[in-house]
């Protein structure tokens, strides 16, 4: 009694992957020229706290929540640019306001280009 196992069919091949399209990227300002507007924007002679921060960039329809990294990423490299200067905290945390060199170099920007360290 010769049993014969029955063939084991081989899987059938994947289709290779096709790969997703790049995501497009949002149009609209950055995180860093947001922060620069909401703080620009505050009359407050102390700064702006980093929470009267995200509550400003809330209200302008940015999701704090899901990037907050991005928030005290932004805030950091703005305050070792020179365009923020931090009043209290440290780090991320505290207060924030405009510097006066950078505030200087965004009102004659429109007369000249203020891309240059050296400018601010």
């Amino acid at each position: 009694m010769a049993e014969t196992a029955p063939a084991v069919a081989a899987p059938p091949a994947k289709a290779p992957k096709k790969k997703s399209a790049a995501k497009a990227k949002k149009a609209g300002p950055g995180v860093g020229e947001l922060i620069v507007k909401a703080v620009s924007a505050s009359k407050e002679r102390s700064g702006v706290s980093l929470a009267a921060l995200k509550k400003a960039l809330a209200a302008g329809g940015y999701d704090v929540e899901k990037n907050n990294s991005r928030v005290k990423l932004a805030i950091k490299s703005l305050v070792t640019k020179g365009v923020l200067l931090q009043v209290k905290g440290t780090g991320a945390s505290g207060s924030f306001k405009i510097s006066k060199k950078a505030r200087r170099c965004r009102s004659s920007r429109l007369s000249r280009g203020c891309t240059r360290v050296s400018d601010r």
